[in-house]
């Protein structure tokens, strides 16, 4: 038998054939083999709190009975709140057992009074919070495709217990520490627009997140942008209140929410993390000064008002009639009222005498004190009487004589009845020609009668007071005055 004898030249061919082989057997073994899809970050990624108030939470002070206004809270202890700093006017804070009551105000840095009496007491130590709560909006863009049936997953930090109950939570710090889920359900979670969207899921946490799941029903390309909102309207999310251990207010603290896109099998495909920061918020107070300006200013002889020109010139404290020389004949003269007020209730302005007009000041006793009583009395206007409630025209100075006054609106229409109303007096212009009333004459401690008046704040409104005499052929000679009072009241 023959030996077997390798020539050089074959065993170089020999290696070269099986080298091919190993090398297309790992050719086809690679292609055979999927690749695999490398996971990425999330672009333009952003989680916006609709309200970024971090909420309040303390503790009572030695307890509170019920029916008291005043709470005291703790100024040290593993509370969020060691002051009264973040807990403004109009809040609704619990305290103890006590829910929904409104803080009325504030007194100092740990005492602020309800506005109602407590329902029942509240002992040492029981929590007092004021609840933040809103929508949380995150969004992003996707790096890779999500494929039909994939979806989006989103979780929120939550504290390691309570964390569902509707009220915010404290911790010694932002890892122990998260947003209440405050029995949110996917009726209060808006996926993505788009028919293919639906909400999964909306889990509430207990130490490891709260979970939010958007699944899609078709592929999302590459490169789309979406928004998740959680929360809304009816149920929102409630904010943590400030750790307990080196928080500083006015310094947010920060908190972490993932944002992760999966396959059909729960497979990651890409993944960020985008931060919010809750911080307290700035209470803006000023006060402003309650104002009332009320001016009386003379009109000169010769000026127009109710229709009428003035015969005298008058002064801001003073209708000089002068001598009255003719009988059976009227004189005017006016007076112009301005006023401003920034009250809410507005403003009224009332006239008053202190008496008719008597010779020398002599007291005028009665209302209708006259000639006889060395008086000239308030006029009785013409066909009918008026008096200082209820005015009529006074255009008859042969038959009615006296003192009386009527008014014009000059900027507004504040004045409480006019010159030009018909009878009675009104407000409504018709086709008077003065319609008088008499002045209120407290010496029979008749009422105060309203000249003018506004419910709200008002600026530069400004009416005309038109002072009318006249006197008959009778009255006795001499020097006849009174006083006449205006009062200013606004309403704050």
């Amino acid at each position: 038998m023959k030996n077997f004898h390798w020539s050089k030249q074959r065993k170089r061919t020999f290696v070269f054939l099986l080298s091919l082989f190993i090398f297309f057997l790992f050719l086809g073994f690679f292609f055979s083999r999927p690749t695999k899809l490398e996971s990425a970050s999330l672009t333009s990624a952003s989680a916006t709190l609709s309200n970024p108030r971090l909420s309040f939470y303390g503790a009572v002070n030695s307890g509170v009975s019920a029916g008291a206004t005043a709470v005291n809270i703790k100024t040290s202890g593993n509370y969020g709140d060691k002051n009264t700093n973040h807990l403004f006017p109009k809040d609704t804070v619990a305290v103890g057992p006590n829910g929904n009551f409104t803080v009325a105000s504030i007194v100092d840095s740990d005492t602020f009074m309800v506005g109602t009496g407590l329902s029942a007491p509240a002992s040492d130590g029981d929590a007092i919070y004021a609840t933040q709560s809103g929508t949380l909006t995150v969004a992003f863009t996707t790096t890779n495709a999500i494929p039909a049936n994939g979806d989006v997953i989103i979780t929120i930090p939550d504290p390691a217990t309570n964390g569902n109950d509707g009220a915010p939570d404290t911790a010694d710090s932002t890892t122990n520490n998260g947003f209440d889920f405050n029995s949110i359900t996917t009726s209060n979670i808006t996926c993505p627009t788009g028919g293919s969207w639906s909400v999964t899921s909306a889990t509430a946490g207990s130490g490891s997140g709260h979970t939010v799941v958007c699944t899609t029903s078709s592929e999302i390309a590459a490169s789309t942008t979406l928004s998740i909102g959680i929360g809304d309207t009816a149920v929102g999310l409630v904010n943590p209140a400030p750790i307990y251990s080196g928080h500083t207010q006015g310094l947010a603290d920060t908190y972490t929410i993932s944002v992760q896109t999966r396959d059909s099998g729960d497979i990651a495909i890409d993944d960020i993390e985008v931060k919010v920061a809750p911080v307290e918020a700035v209470l803006v107070s000023a006060t402003v000064d309650e104002t009332l300006t009320f001016q009386v200013q003379g009109i000169t002889s010769g000026t127009a008002a109710c229709g009428q020109t003035a015969d005298v010139t008058s002064t801001a404290y003073s209708i000089p009639w002068g001598t009255l020389s003719t009988a059976d004949t009227f004189s005017n003269a006016s007076q112009k009222l301005t006023v401003s007020t920034n009250a809410d209730g507005g403003y009224t302005v009332k006239i008053e005498e202190n008496d008719q007009m008597g010779k020398n000041g002599v007291t005028c006793v009665g209302a209708s004190a006259g000639e006889a009583n060395n008086c000239i009395e308030d006029t009785t206007c013409s066909s009918s009487s008026c008096d200082q409630a209820t005015g009529y025209g006074w255009t008859d100075a042969t038959t009615y004589h006296g003192l009386g006054y009527s008014l014009a609106n000059v900027s507004g229409s504040d004045a409480s009845f006019v010159y030009d109303s018909d009878d009675p007096c009104s407000t409504s212009a018709g086709a008077g020609t003065f319609c008088a009333k008499q002045f209120a004459d407290q010496e029979v401690s008749e009422t105060k009668a309203t000249i003018m008046s506004n419910n709200g704040p008002v600026s530069s409104k400004q009416v005309y007071v038109c002072y009318r005499i006249a006197i008959s052929a009778t009255q006795p000679a001499g020097y006849y005055y009174n006083k006449v009072k205006y009062t200013a009241t606004a309403t704050f």
